[in-house]
């Protein structure tokens, strides 16, 4: 498969210093292997995003040079494979309705095991992923071997919430299938989401990309910098002037987007899983 890259943010807010790392570095990946870059716009939780964020996403992108080279992909127009992906689970098994809320999961850890900790089928059911007592380990291009116990660690997970909407593991690995994601370059706070991504492409009968999770920035309160944490807006005046800033942080010379796609050197990222910006600025 010829190299496909992606860039999928959540339109829950503008793009931040945070986002726009992860978007160079997935860019310029692709960029050096002469592949696609395509950007998704993962609009899936209504309550979550803010009217207009995915205008100003793409616009941004668009304004500093960061094109997707397919047409934008909306989440929001892609229920039906959704659901297709969730029947498939469903008549093999491999996934079931389930009634038990947060708070019910609160007395066993938070952690759905096996069996349901409710009996009664009381309102809307979730559908869950059956998670077996199995081990998910994988190579990481960034941050080397990574493992995860699925069964003690995550559980069985969501797939559709009880209020209908789709979670986002079954939405990114239906979408980097569908649109063949040969390569997924992202933010290391996803880290821990791909092993259980890497089981459900094995339920679904489908390949597994190759990861390189790099570092999320922390800011001066200590926190990762994230539209939930009110990380503010980067225009793309703003974009260009911290350009160098944001290459040197991905340990990359240079000090614009032609230079950074020629030059591009995916071991030189540090390996770790953060950076404080308020120290290495």
């Amino acid at each position: 498969m010829s190299y496909r890259g992606r860039f999928a943010p959540t339109p829950s807010g503008p793009l931040h210093l945070g986002s726009l790392l992860a978007a160079c570095a997935s860019w310029a990946d692709a960029r050096a292997a002469g592949g696609a870059w395509i950007v998704r716009i993962e609009d899936l939780d209504p309550p979550r995003e803010q009217p207009g964020a995915d205008q100003l996403i793409t616009s941004l992108l668009d304004a500093v040079g960061l094109q997707s080279d397919q047409p934008v992909l909306r989440q929001s127009t892609r229920s039906a494979a959704y659901e297709a992906a969730l029947q498939q689970l469903l008549r093999a098994d491999l996934a079931f309705e389930c009634h038990c809320s947060r708070s019910d999961l609160s007395a066993v850890g938070g952690v759905h095991r096996g069996a349901c900790v409710v009996s009664s089928q009381r309102g809307p059911a979730a559908v869950r992923l059956r998670v077996p007592d199995l081990s998910v380990g994988f190579v990481d291009r960034l941050q080397g071997h990574y493992q995860q116990a699925l069964l003690q660690d995550v559980g069985d997970f969501v797939l559709r919430r009880a209020d209908g909407l789709y979670a986002y593991q079954l939405a990114v690995v239906v979408d980097d299938a569908w649109q063949q994601i040969s390569d997924v370059v992202r933010g290391s706070d996803l880290l821990d989401s791909t092993p259980r991504q890497i089981y459900l492409q094995r339920c679904l009968g489908f390949a597994t990309p190759r990861y390189a999770h790099v570092p999320v920035l922390i800011g001066a309160d200590g926190q990762k910098l994230s539209k939930q944490n009110l990380a503010p807006a980067v225009t793309p005046a703003e974009f260009l002037e911290r350009l160098p800033q944001l290459l040197a942080w991905l340990g990359q010379g240079g000090g614009d987007l032609q230079s950074l796609a020629k030059d591009w050197k995916i071991e030189q990222v540090p390996r770790q899983m953060a950076i404080n910006i308020a120290v290495s600025a």
